[in-house]
């Protein structure tokens, strides 16, 4: 089924959209690789969804050009572009029953003979019971499906997806986060999904841009942003980040590690995961995910093996839940840092109160520029919407 004939890259160049004023994407260039499930990731009001609305046709660049392929479709209008695009609001019509909501395109486009294409589209989105059902017999995720198929039946060499699995509930948003990436596996067919959910662009996309204020603050492999972010908004907006304000007292050599003081104490960081402004000296931030520290109880400070970064606190709360306990620790280093601790052996001592000694492998660190604010990417969450 996959048709590669006249695929391509999406390359965008120089692409920005200004309302009068206001300036909702500034000048970006993006290439999303032939073949690849690609997200755009950002809170609500980053651009994601003009950029892919800029992709489709549906909004006029102010600047730059679009390519699909070695193809020029900046002008060209949404209906003559390769390319098609499936909404949070499935859009699916109430009186057709599902295969014919599927062969829609194909009947617009005077194809008369759709059963197959029709019977293989129904069997990649596993609803071929479903054929005659009417779209409000079936579940959210299920009408998702029969979007997803009704644009995939016009092979285009592009689908566009714009926040798809936004009304669905948790557990059958999961669901159809594995269900959307076997499918793109299946066609081979170039997907740019626009979400604000971190989860789902990192459990789908093969690349992710992560956008802020207009602009594509890091472009990367899922788990490259997470344990590479270049920017505390990444840091931040990606899962959780302790940032400890530092200074520098030996950058080392090039490849070497770099000595920082925090609260007092040294951190080590490796070279390679500090960004550039770190190699200069001074004030930086020094990074570490919450899930690569461990706690253990200040009377047991002594066993904790050389070599590793440690930082000592008193908890200030604990969250138990389930797979892991979710501690906040106060320290001179900083306050409320948060590490998760997998629920294998509990000791019970690690209560609100307890002196504690954080510690983790040095690698596990990185070095951002202080010049950041701390906080970005943090607020964010939650207002996205």
């Amino acid at each position: 089924m996959t048709d590669n004939n006249t695929g391509g890259d999406v390359r965008l160049t120089g692409i920005s959209k200004a309302y009068g004023s206001f300036t909702a994407v500034h000048p970006l260039d993006l290439t999303v690789p032939q073949g690849s499930f690609f997200a755009l990731l950002g809170a609500s009001g980053c651009g994601k969804t003009t950029t892919l609305r800029m992709i489709a046709g549906l909004e006029d660049p102010s600047t730059g050009t679009i390519f699909l392929g070695d193809k020029d479709v900046t002008d060209l209008p949404p209906y003559k572009r390769p390319v098609n695009t499936v909404f949070q609001s499935y859009a699916l019509f109430p009186h057709m029953d599902i295969s014919e909501n599927i062969a829609f395109g194909l009947r617009r486009r005077g194809i008369k003979s759709v059963k197959k294409q029709v019977d293989d589209m129904l069997e990649l989105v596993q609803l071929g019971d479903k054929a005659h059902h009417k779209p409000h017999q079936l579940s959210g995720g299920q009408q998702q499906r029969v979007a997803v198929a009704r644009a995939l039946i016009n092979h285009p060499q592009v689908l566009l997806l714009d926040e798809p699995l936004g009304a669905l509930d948790l557990k059958l948003r999961r669901q159809m986060q594995l269900e959307l990436k076997r499918i793109q596996t299946e066609v081979g067919i170039t997907f740019v999904h626009v979400t604000h959910d971190q989860e789902e662009a990192m459990t789908m996309a093969d690349q992710v841009a992560v956008m802020n204020g207009g602009r594509v603050e890091q472009l990367g492999a899922p788990a490259d942003l997470y344990e590479n972010p270049q920017t505390t908004f990444v840091a931040n907006f990606l899962g959780t980040s302790n940032l400890i304000e530092a200074e520098v007292l030996e950058t080392g050599s090039s490849g070497g590690d770099v000595l920082v003081t925090a609260g007092g104490g040294k951190l080590r960081v490796p070279g390679a995961r500090c960004t550039s402004a770190v190699r200069q000296g001074g004030k930086v931030l020094v990074g570490v995910r919450p899930e690569k520290i461990s706690l253990a109880h200040a009377d047991d400070a002594g066993s904790i093996a050389d070599g590793r970064n440690r930082v000592t606190g008193r908890i200030a709360d604990s969250s138990f839940i389930g797979v892991s306990t979710q501690y906040v620790v106060n320290s001179p280093a900083g306050a409320e840092l948060q590490v998760y601790e997998q629920n294998i052996e509990r000791d019970t001592r690690l209560v609100p109160g307890a002196e504690v000694v954080l510690h983790w492998n040095p690698a596990h660190t990185f070095g951002l520029d202080a010049a950041q604010d701390i906080d970005a990417g943090v607020e964010t969450v939650e207002d996205a919407g």
